[in-house]
């Protein structure tokens, strides 16, 4: 049944605008084009439709107008028709209210006027005062009617008298001078005289209409001055309440602390309801678009006006002035203004000038059969693949790269809330994957006992440390500390499945983040990513899964999930939600964002089941939220990255050459600084002798480890095929799988073996790491290694003469 069009609005009558108009829980609110002309609501979905197509109209004569917080209001004609509407801010809110008001009322006298029309007698029961209101509008009226008919009445005689004067005139133009002279003259006397009479009427009764109608025009512009001046009074006064109502609001919020009963999430939402609106005219929408098969779990709206604060409200220090140092507190707008929206905002001065560019990338054009056809018949492992599928960094800088937005520690070290520093880890979890985006090339595969030291004390704060600790299976220890008060450490091995058009890798081993002033011990663990278009196509990454960060010393939880790319979404790609949650369970904040870009909170402050069903047929939780905040926001590139590797400021300064490392730093690799040069060819040969010297020093290990195992076997030669496996355990930079199928992935994701799993070797290899020893950890369970120490105090000395020669 289409809808009726709108009435053409009448001009000064008219109150025109954009709203935000709820449609269903797939889109939310969708922008309108409302226009209130003659008591009549009716919108549209752009103003070009206003001459064609109305979606919509509502008579506000028998409408309910009910607000519901500061930007939100309902207007209801009794349920057939419910539109829930929201504002752009609270004045255009009240602006709109007090427009419905007056077009209400004014549609109601018109409606009453209507029907009582046809009525002779009046209601005896009737107010006295409007009744007296309402006579002398109408007595008026009459008088102006019967004087306006007076009017016509003398317009009909001065015609009719002219013309037969214009006669008289005419004839007596004719007559020849005699006898008949004087009767004709006596004719025009009389007819002029009659002529003048009328005119002299009629002026007497548009003198009387005149100065009655300027009498009442006076009466009536002063009454409408005074309704026009009251009208805008009351404006001014609903704003000043409103202003008042938040300054009052925030103070008491400000000077007591809630009872449970008013957070607890069981009370019902005002938000809307599954249901509400009218989505016929929304199904083909184009403009919002909403994951079809990968919906979120749970809806946000705006949370009820009474927990609304202004944004330049003082409300710093919330937490330690209601002393909630058992989480409770919030991620208020003054903790956010505190410190800079996104970390590229803090300019820190560096000591040392580091460099922003390094030699663009060579265009170099790679034929994969000339370099396999020379290889047929040689051990899959040996086949030495170039480096022109790398890039000119070693996977343990790569894991460094996961401290690029290292501020959202320092900030969350300064939080009293441990459920608002949980926010800042989440969205530093997040911000680890933003540099794979368009990293396609696969980083170095770190020789054992390779080293990478990234020292940021001076300019950051920060120090950190990595180390390739295994080879079987190939692991990287990373451990970073802060003299701001936070720990960051992990131990990450790969597991990865080739499915044919992509690769899947799956990050083994648990991160964790320790802070010293609140003893908070958050882990999590990464997500799958997915390398596409593996045979035929560009290479493209997705990061795909669910995070759980947890606080080991007080329950929190932060469920994190990371929506996997589809074609047939219409929902924003590499979309991350979150929900951090309390011990019991209770939701605090929602994050939202996406991992290449931005993450933003915002605070809970009621969440209620009554929701639109989710897949599994269970009602989804709807969160009232306070406005969203914005945490961490993604660097731009540097300028030229898209000739040199892609790499952030941050990853252009990794492989700079610095005095007083460890020998066997990443950066001293010759292969790696080879290729970083542009001579690609020589990078090559660097890169196979170091894989053969690997291979040499294991060889010798084992065979040291088996003979301190098996003294009677010393000098004995390894049996047949001893060797292949050997080899094919080794996490070399030689399988094609290894090389090439690797793109862009989260730090550690190239260190497995052969066909992209882990081989045990059945040799003995008696290795230790340098600086980690291999531990329980208490937090887990996990084996993982732990920093043991003293590699700061050696650079100190200069001492590394404990150091192999990797190299």
């Amino acid at each position: 049944m289409s809808e009726p069009k709108a009435p053409t609005p009448a001009p000064g009558d008219t109150y025109k605008g954009w709203l935000f108009k709820w449609t269903n829980y797939i889109k939310g609110y969708q922008r309108r084009w409302f226009v209130l002309s003659n008591g009549l609501l009716s919108y549209y979905r752009t103003q070009a439709e206003m001459g064609h197509t109305c979606r919509g109209t509502i008579n506000l004569a028998t409408a309910n107008i009910a607000v519901e917080d500061s930007c939100n209001f309902v207007i209801s004609n009794g349920g057939t028709q419910t539109y829930h509407l929201k504002a752009s801010s609270e004045v255009e809110r009240q602006r709109w209210i007090t427009a419905l008001e007056l077009a209400k009322a004014k549609a109601f006298r018109m409606q009453a006027e209507s029907d009582d029309s046809g009525d002779d007698s009046t209601s005896p029961g009737a107010g006295q005062g409007a009744g007296s209101r309402n006579s002398e509008v109408q007595s008026t009226l009459r008088t102006l009617g019967s004087k306006v008919e007076d009017l016509s009445t003398c317009n009909d005689l001065i015609a009719k008298h002219g013309s037969a004067l214009q006669r008289s005139l005419s004839e007596l133009e004719g007559v020849r001078l005699g006898g008949e002279t004087s009767e004709k003259i006596r004719q025009v006397t009389e007819r002029a005289t009659l002529f003048r009479i009328t005119s002299n009427a009629m002026i007497n009764a548009c003198r009387d209409f005149l100065a009655l109608a300027q009498a009442h025009s006076k009466r009536w512009q002063k009454a409408l001055q005074a309704e026009r001046e009251q009208r805008v009074r009351l404006e001014e006064t609903l704003e000043q309440l409103a202003k008042q109502h938040n300054h009052l609001e925030r103070a008491f919020r400000g000077a007591t602390v809630l009872p449970p009963s008013q957070s607890n999430p069981a009370i019902d939402s005002k938000g809307p309801v599954p249901g509400k609106g009218d989505v016929s005219d929304e199904d083909e929408e184009n403009e919002f678009f909403d994951a079809c098969e990968d919906v979120q779990e749970f809806i946000t709206v705006p949370a009820d006006p009474k927990y609304h604060r202004r944004s330049g409200s003082n409300v710093s220090g919330i937490s330690s002035e209601l002393g909630m140092d058992d989480g409770t507190t919030s991620l208020d707008e003054q903790s956010l203004a505190s410190s800079p929206e996104s970390p590229q905002s803090q300019e820190v001065v560096p000591v040392r000038k580091r460099r922003s560019r390094i030699p663009d990338k060579p265009n170099y054009s790679l034929n994969l059969w000339s370099i396999m056809k020379n290889c047929i018949g040689k051990e899959l492992s040996k086949i030495p693949m170039p480096v022109n599928f790398n890039e000119p960094l070693s996977m343990l800088q790569r894991l460094s790269e996961d401290l690029e937005y290292y501020e959202l520690l320092d900030r969350g070290a300064k939080c009293q809330s441990s459920l608002e520093q949980m926010c800042y880890v989440a969205a530093f979890t997040v911000s680890s994957y933003s540099t794979t985006v368009h990293r396609t090339g696969k980083p170095f595969n770190p020789l054992l006992g390779e080293t990478f030291e990234l020292d940021r004390m001076q300019e950051s704060g920060y120090r950190s440390l990595c180390e390739q600790v295994s080879h079987h299976p190939p692991a990287a220890a990373h451990h970073a500390i802060s003299e701001r008060g936070w720990t960051l450490r992990q131990e990450i091995a790969l597991a990865s499945k080739f499915r044919g058009k992509y690769l899947s890798i799956m990050p083994l081993g648990s991160i964790h983040c320790i802070f010293e002033k609140s003893n908070n011990h958050y882990t999590w663990k990464k997500v799958t990513t997915t390398v596409h278009n593996i045979i035929v196509g560009k290479l493209w990454i997705d990061q795909s899964g669910e995070i759980d960060v947890v606080n080991h010393r007080t329950g929190d939880r932060c469920h994190l999930k990371f929506a996997p790319y589809s074609y047939f979404s219409r929902d924003v790609a590499r979309k991350v939600t979150g929900v951090v949650t309390d011990k019991n369970g209770k939701a605090h904040y929602v994050l939202s964002g996406t991992w290449d870009e931005k993450m933003e909170c915002s605070r809970v402050m009621q969440s209620s089941r009554g929701g639109e069903n989710g897949a599994d047929g269970r009602q989804k939780t709807v969160y009232q939220t306070l406005k969203a905040k914005e945490l961490w926001r993604k660097t731009p590139l540097p300028e030229g990255a898209e000739n040199m590797y892609y790499f952030s400021t941050l990853a252009l300064t990794l492989n700079e050459p610095e005095e007083g490392i460890a020998p066997t730093d990443s950066r001293r690799r010759p292969d790696q600084r080879l290729m970083e040069q542009g001579r690609w060819e020589e990078a090559n040969a660097e890169k196979q002798r170091l894989e053969e010297k690997q291979r040499t020093t294991r060889r010798e290990r084992e065979r040291e480890a088996n003979r301190t195992a098996n003294p009677a076997e010393e000098g004995k030669e390894p049996a047949d095929g001893a060797e292949e496996v050997e080899i094919a355990s080794e996490p070399s930079e030689t399988t094609y799988k290894t090389e090439t199928l690797h793109g862009s992935y989260p730090p550690a994701y190239s260190m497995e073996g052969p066909y992209g799993a882990p081989v045990k070797s059945g040799h003995h290899d008696n290795y230790k790491s340098m600086w980690f020893e291999q531990q329980v950890d208490p937090m887990t369970g996990e084996p993982t290694h732990i920093y043991r120490g003293g590699y700061w105090e050696a650079k100190e000395q200069g001492d590394w003469d404990s150091c192999p020669n990797i190299f």
